[in-house]
Formats: C-alpha cells, sequence, structure tokens
C-alpha cells in the first residue's frame, strides 16, 4: 500500500468543492511549509476559480523558499493561459527580490490579455530598477488608450509609481498621440502631479 504523503494531502485538500476548505488548506501549507508543497500550489493556482482562494495560494507561496518558488513561476510565466501568467506574476511581486524585474518582459508587459498586462505593469512599475525606469516607460507608452476603464486605471498607476523618470513619455503621448491616447496621457499626468489623488479624481480634473 503506497503511503500516503503531506503533499498528497494538501493536494486532496485543495481538491475540495468548498472554497472555505480550499482556504484552510492554503493557509495551513502556508503556516507549515514544506518544499514539497511548492508544486501543489503552484498547480493549484492554474485551475482555482476563486480569488480568495488563489490570495490565499500566493501568500501560501511567499511563505516558502523564494527560489524554489519563482523557479516554478517563470515556467508558469510561458503558459498559454491567461490566469496561469497573471497569478505567476501576481505571486512573484508578492514574493519580490532581484529575480522580478528580469522575469518581466516586454511580451508580458503587452499581453493580448488585459488582465495579464496590468499585473505585468503593476509588478514592473514596483521592482524596475532605478536606470531602466525610463526604458519601461517608453514600453508602457505603448499602451496608452487601450482596453476598458480599468486597464487604463491600472496604466496610468503605474505611470504614477514611476514617477519622474516616466514624465518624459507622458509628455510625448499627450504632444503626439491620438485622441483618445492625449486623454489618457492627460489623466495620468494628473495623478502624477498628485500622487494622493484618486484615479476618478485625476479624470474628473483632466476633463475639467
Amino acid at each position: 500500500m503506497t503511503e500516503t504523503t503531506a503533499a498528497d494531502r494538501l493536494e486532496a485538500a485543495l481538491a475540495s468543492l468548498d472554497p472555505s476548505a480550499r482556504v484552510q488548506a492554503a493557509m495551513t501549507a502556508g503556516t507549515h511549509p514544506r518544499s514539497e508543497y511548492i508544486p501543489v500550489l503552484v498547480a493549484q493556482c492554474r485551475i482555482e476559480p476563486q480569488f480568495l482562494v488563489r490570495e490565499m495560494l500566493t501568500w501560501a507561496l511567499t511563505r516558502h523558499d523564494a527560489d524554489e518558488v519563482i523557479d516554478r513561476l517563470l515556467v508558469e510565466l510561458g503558459s498559454r493561459g491567461a490566469q496561469v501568467r497573471a497569478q505567476a506574476l501576481h505571486t512573484m511581486s508578492k514574493i519580490g527580490g532581484p529575480r522580478v524585474w528580469p522575469a518581466i518582459t516586454a511580451d508580458l508587459l503587452k499581453d493580448a490579455d488585459d488582465a495579464v498586462a496590468r499585473v505585468a505593469w503593476r509588478t514592473a512599475a514596483r521592482h524596475v530598477p532605478a536606470a531602466e525606469a525610463s526604458a519601461l516607460a517608453t514600453t508602457l507608452a505603448t499602451q496608452f488608450a487601450r482596453g476598458e476603464d480599468d486597464t487604463q486605471r491600472s496604466l496610468s498607476e503605474a505611470f504614477a509609481t514611476l514617477g519622474e523618470p516616466a514624465r518624459p513619455q507622458v509628455d510625448w503621448a499627450l504632444a503626439t498621440g491620438g485622441p483618445y491616447t492625449r486623454a489618457h496621457a492627460a489623466v495620468t499626468a494628473r495623478l502624477m502631479d498628485d500622487p494622493e489623488a484618486t484615479y476618478d479624481e485625476a479624470v474628473a480634473a483632466a476633463s475639467a
């Protein structure tokens, strides 16, 4: 008879139809971390439908060895599944460290899936080295006027996080972009001018 391992028990618990049971399983895995839990937690991130459970899975992974987790998340970034890419980026952002920034490629920053792109922008803005902030802003400027309000909000907030190193790219968009690009850049400039303002307040100010 095959002995059931701790990883097997975690996998079984995460297969529960009850989201609260899955939350508890992930919480327990993070409270008592084991290397063997890492592939189980990463695998669940690929398919987990509930946001709160995904957040607990991310927390659990942050409690494990960072390099072991990131080794697996780097593989996930190449997945064809949008949720897989987005969750891997989100988890890497929470873990932090010097391996996060090099993992954020131009393809991720321009990902066809808005949810993935939003996480990539946020993660990049928080982890970019100062010397590369301007180059990041140049890439982000190609995304002005993209998507619906939540996507445009995320891009503007990424520029606000970058701050003054990104100002020339916003000014360039204001001067040379089409009407939708200029409108989005104007909101972004307002948000950069007043980091305490909300995005909605920046929209109202830019429209006044």
